[in-house]
């Protein structure tokens, strides 16, 4: 690591991207009611999901014309048709913040590179993580708080927790932490602050581009080095393509799982002969993680854009057009999920959720997203004894129109 440039921060150090993170997401608390709304008056609308739910356009797409997808069926059909509803919609935020990544490719190139990058994710790979990576952070982390009585479970543990494996993954030294995880979060708010999103992916490119090199000189047991060296088919990673991951896993693989974790606990504690149940019962675990996921992932919106013209759910949709795929409504879906705005562990599905998107672009890192959910939760069952909500603070209030977590989880226990 001694050969690779020291990260820079923000020309000025003082800006605070989780502080920007509430414009770029809202503050709404509960956008499945006029989601609901739009769903009962059809599965798709001619308009713009963010204006439709009081928030600034986003500058990057605020030129193209915007339908909103709520019906599961048609939701389905988006994210599953790739040759007629394209990630290139993507190449406008996406693009501009992270560079030629595979979330805004399309076939033959993405399935191509998609090969190269799951052999580091396959769930036999990630499962190995769970005592080598994971397990230390989450040590680190609640022997801050484990013998005090109380906690904020956001700010104390899960707002930092996957962040922190990510580190781990990719052996940064550790007074480069707090830049990168500010860089990081940044890239995200080029759609309402192009200025510091494209200076954080400037700064975090020129940072990785060195970083591979060095880790090829003097591979090890790294992400980066394992992906460096990766290759199907005598085939290896451009640069581009390899440091564009780089750049959007914090957001990718950390900040869903952040705020997928942090909805798991809100349901949970909200929700005490739930938590019990599970206390009891370990094996509720999965379908705890699975209904968390439904009832309120991570991600709400998703977008596409129409390569032909087309028509869906009754509705026609131009060449170019962008889709506001709202995976979050299709997860309400009352016709496929019974009393859907209830968070219910005991629930035995027979349809899909979208949470992790769906069809070739699917998300390459749902398996270690469930390993560190199952992991964060197993250890606040173990460790923080009889741990409840606690009466004196605010209960948890999930916000957002387009990405959702609550910003405190106030807990007692022992």
């Amino acid at each position: 690591m001694n050969a690779v440039r020291h990260l820079e921060d923000f020309d000025d150090p003082a800006f605070d991207p989780f502080v920007a993170d509430e414009a770029m997401f809202g503050h709404c608390p509960d956008p499945y009611g006029p989601l609901a709304e739009l769903r009962r008056r059809g599965p798709v609308h001619a308009l713009n999901y963010r204006v439709f739910m009081g928030e600034p356009a986003d500058v990057t797409s605020s030129d193209v014309e915007h339908f909103t997808v709520v019906g599961y069926e048609e939701v389905n059909q988006a994210l599953r048709e790739v040759e007629t509803f394209s990630n290139r919609a993507y190449l406008r935020n996406i693009g501009i913040s992270f560079g030629r990544s595979v979330s805004t490719m399309d076939a033959p190139e993405h399935p191509r590179f998609r090969k190269i990058f799951q052999k580091a994710f396959l769930p036999n790979v990630v499962s190995k993580w769970g005592e080598s990576v994971v397990d230390p952070v989450i040590d680190s982390l609640m022997a801050a708080f484990e013998k005090r009585g109380t906690a904020d479970l956001v700010q104390e543990f899960t707002f930092h927790y996957p962040f922190k494996i990510v580190y781990r993954q990719l052996g940064l030294p550790a007074d480069e932490v707090k830049t990168f995880h500010k860089l990081a979060m940044a890239q995200i708010l080029v759609s309402v602050d192009v200025a510091h999103g494209t200076e954080a992916s400037r700064k975090l490119g020129t940072y990785f581009d060195a970083l591979i090199e060095e880790r090829r000189r003097n591979p090890g047991n790294d992400l980066v080095s394992v992906l460096s060296q990766a290759e199907v088919d005598g085939e290896r990673l451009p640069q581009d393509v390899l440091i564009s991951f780089l750049r959007q896993l914090v957001n990718a693989g950390g900040d869903t799982t952040y705020r997928g974790t942090s909805v798991l606990l809100t349901g949970l504690l909200s929700n005490p002969d739930q938590l019990e149940a599970l206390r009891q019962n370990r094996a509720l675990v999965p379908q705890a993680i699975e209904e968390a996921l439904r009832w309120d992932g991570p991600v709400l919106i998703q977008t596409r854009m129409a390569l032909r013209d087309v028509e869906l759910g009754g509705v026609k949709i131009p060449r170019g057009a962008f889709l506001d795929v709202a995976a979050g409504a299709a997860n309400r879906d009352p016709q496929r999920f019974p009393d859907p705005d209830t968070f219910n562990i005991f629930r035995k599905p027979v349809h899909r959720h979208f949470a992790f998107a769906f069809g070739p672009h699917v998300c390459i890192g749902q398996h270690l997203a469930r390993v560190e959910m199952t992991r964060a939760l197993n250890a606040v069952l173990d460790r923080l004894p009889h741990v409840r909500l606690d009466p004196d603070r605010p209960p948890p209030q999930i916000q957002g129109i387009m990405m959702r977590v609550p910003k405190h989880v106030f807990v007692r226990f022992g």
